[in-house]
């Protein structure tokens, strides 16, 4: 079992195959996606190997991120491959919906068991001006289609001063007959977005109080979750998430570890540096792999540090799939 010096076990990797995008979201890429760095992308072989050591280690989740993982068009095998490793137990993919409702079909065929799908409004206008794309209403439908395939859905919506704070209720009138679970994100600091951070940034915690207030309870986490404190209500389909990464001890519970899309180990998200690991993936090295990945951990530090306004490495969110 991976395990680091603070006594946190890692069961859940995430994985980003790409780090193109094709939204041009305010917070992350307001000005679209710029090709700064190598695009050598690691192949489903390589990743097969990567997965492969990792289920080895103890994870049992892996979830597949981007960018856009859908730009690629060897998502469906790259899927079947981590869904067919053994020790696997739980394949996600977090997308901006853009493929959905054409892809979902295939995807779930290929072992997908949940989608996350990032909708940052429910007014099409609005959800236009954050992204860049009129597409809500064709991702709605493929919320829809991938609920009808059994899929869970999760949905993820940033939190934004100037932009969303005043759609809480519309959120939740959705989630009253719909049956997700509509994830809030706090706004995070990065690299690229300073300025963004600093006039949009909004707390979740008076959003917390309101759904303890209003009846609703909190669901036990289990050993590969997310980070979000998730909630229930008895009158609702769906379930509430708030992720909070400027809470008081919120990285005590992390349980994840981050690889890039050309084979480099994040130990954080906000991590200085990625650790580059590929010649282990390239070569088929597992035993090797795994003895580095066990010797890299032990770097692994106790915060992101995000409330001392470090951000480390990340420039924006596409870089690692948040």
């Amino acid at each position: 079992m991976l395990e680091d010096k603070f006594g946190r076990r890692f069961h859940y990797l995430r994985l980003s195959i790409t780090d193109v995008c094709n939204f041009s979201c305010t917070y992350c890429l307001p000005d679209g996606y710029a090709c700064d760095s190598d695009r050598d992308f690691m192949s489903v072989a390589e990743i097969s190997t990567l997965v492969s050591t990792f289920a080895k280690l103890g994870t049992s989740k892996v979830r597949i991120t981007g960018g856009e993982p859908s730009l690629r068009k060897d998502l469906p095998e790259i899927i079947r491959q981590c869904a067919s490793t053994p020790g696997i137990e739980h394949v996600a993919l977090t997308s901006n919906g853009y493929k959905l409702e054409k892809c979902v079909e295939e995807w779930a065929e290929a072992g997908l068991d949940s989608i996350n799908i990032s909708i940052d409004s429910l007014d099409p206008r609005l959800f236009a001006a954050i992204t860049g794309h009129d597409s809500l209403d064709t991702i709605l439908r493929g919320i829809d289609k991938a609920l009808l395939l059994g899929l869970k859905v999760k949905v993820n919506a940033v939190l934004m001063r100037q932009y969303n704070e005043a759609e809480f209720a519309s959120f939740l009138n959705w989630v009253k007959s719909t049956p997700i679970s509509l994830r809030l994100i706090e706004l995070m600091q990065t690299g690229d977005n300073v300025t963004f951070f600093q006039k949009n940034h909004v707390s979740a915690e008076p959003l917390k109080n309101q759904l303890l207030q209003s009846g609703w309870g909190q669901v036990i986490r289990d050993k590969a979750a997310g980070p979000a404190q998730e909630f229930y209500h008895p009158d609702y389909a769906g379930k509430i998430g708030l992720i909070m990464p400027y809470s008081k001890d919120f990285c005590h519970s992390c349980n994840r570890l981050r690889i890039s899309a050309t084979g480099k180990l994040h130990l954080c998200l906000f991590a200085e540096e990625g650790l580059n690991i590929r010649r282990y993936i390239t070569a088929g090295d597992e035993q090797g792999l795994q003895q580095e990945l066990v010797a890299l951990l032990g770097d692994k530090e106790a915060s992101h540090w995000l409330q001392d306004g470090l951000t480390g490495a990340t420039k924006h969110l596409a870089m690692l799939g948040g």
